[in-house]
């Protein structure tokens, strides 16, 4: 069964004729994302601590906004957790995700730094994990300054996000630094994937298959690409020696199948995965917390697995 509150926000959402974004140009569907949070996104609660870097990484400035807890001081070591938002590679941004970042920084009493990588169609396929990918090593080179600890920095994200974090770790093997942890909000882990869930939830659900399909047309120039592990994780060859993950899912949402499938392939390899499903929800219902109960619950649940990871 749909959850009730979801199910309200559906019906609200044909009743106003919003349109789907592949009906917009990547500009409209931005702003249209953006302009639609404050409807559905609770107050931002407070924190100690915003501050925006920009910082020159893969020769562009990228923006990364740190958030320190409330209570925390301005040079206390905290643990720390290099956010990135969804949107499909092509929507979203810091500001449209402002609020959960605050919620998970002041639930975990985490450092949080929200990553604005670059977007398609401008930038495609693989700016965007060269971007997550240089921000995690630049927080975590500059952790003595940024005030927190290099060994308990983790990565996270939803939806296209989601897949940046995950890409973030295979990356990152062997290297200097690897993430603590991966928290995995309903990572898109396929691109173009013939799943039972994309059958099934792909219409009627907020995020629709050519809604998906629009995204990753966008974002990659070549169907080929699809089977590159920064693009697909889990076409990865191995997931051996990733960090210890945390996969949250919804039921009535076309990406839960490869959520699980991420999360199977982490147990398979030998890593630590936990796996949850909220099987009322749609996708995106976790930044919703005005307008459903379950996206605080779905919150506490990631707030509490970093705490128990990087503590």
């Amino acid at each position: 069964m749909l959850d009730p509150q979801a199910q309200t926000l559906l019906q609200l959402m044909v009743e106003r004729g919003i349109p789907a974004f592949n009906a917009q140009t990547p500009v409209e569907a931005r702003q249209a994302y953006l302009t639609r949070k404050g409807f559905t996104q609770p107050d931002p609660p407070a924190v100690s601590h915003c501050h925006d870097h920009l910082v020159l990484l893969n020769g562009v400035n990228i923006k990364i906004r740190e958030f320190r807890p409330d209570g925390a001081t301005a040079v206390e070591v905290l643990p720390a957790l290099v956010y990135y938002h969804g949107g499909g590679w092509v929507i979203g941004d810091i500001d449209t995700h402002d609020v959960l970042c605050r919620q998970l920084c002041q639930a975990s009493a985490c450092a949080v730094f929200s990553v604005d990588y670059r977007l398609a169609p401008e930038h495609v396929f693989p700016a965007a994990y060269d971007d997550a990918q240089a921000a995690f090593q630049w927080v975590a080179a500059n952790a003595l300054s940024l005030h927190i600890d290099a060994k308990r920095i983790a990565v996270g994200g939803d939806s296209a996000g989601g897949n940046l974090a995950a890409t973030v770790c295979l990356g990152a093997r062997g290297g200097k630094h690897l993430p603590a942890f991966q928290l995995l909000i309903y990572p898109a882990t396929l691109m173009y994937p013939d799943t039972q869930s994309y059958r099934d939830n792909g219409e009627g659900y907020a995020l629709t298959a050519e809604v998906m399909d629009w995204f990753m047309d966008h974002y990659l120039p070549s169907r080929d690409l699809a089977h590159d592990w920064r693009a697909s994780p889990l076409k990865a060859q191995s997931h051996a020696d990733l960090p210890p993950a945390l996969v949250l899912t919804a039921g009535f949402d076309p990406l839960r199948d490869e959520g699980r499938l991420y999360a199977d392939a982490l147990s398979a390899a030998g890593g630590s995965a936990e796996y949850i499903c909220f099987e009322r929800q749609i996708h995106g219902f976790i930044t919703m917390g005005r307008v459903m109960r379950e996206a605080h619950t779905g919150v506490a649940v990631c707030a509490d697995a970093l705490k128990r990871y990087l503590f």
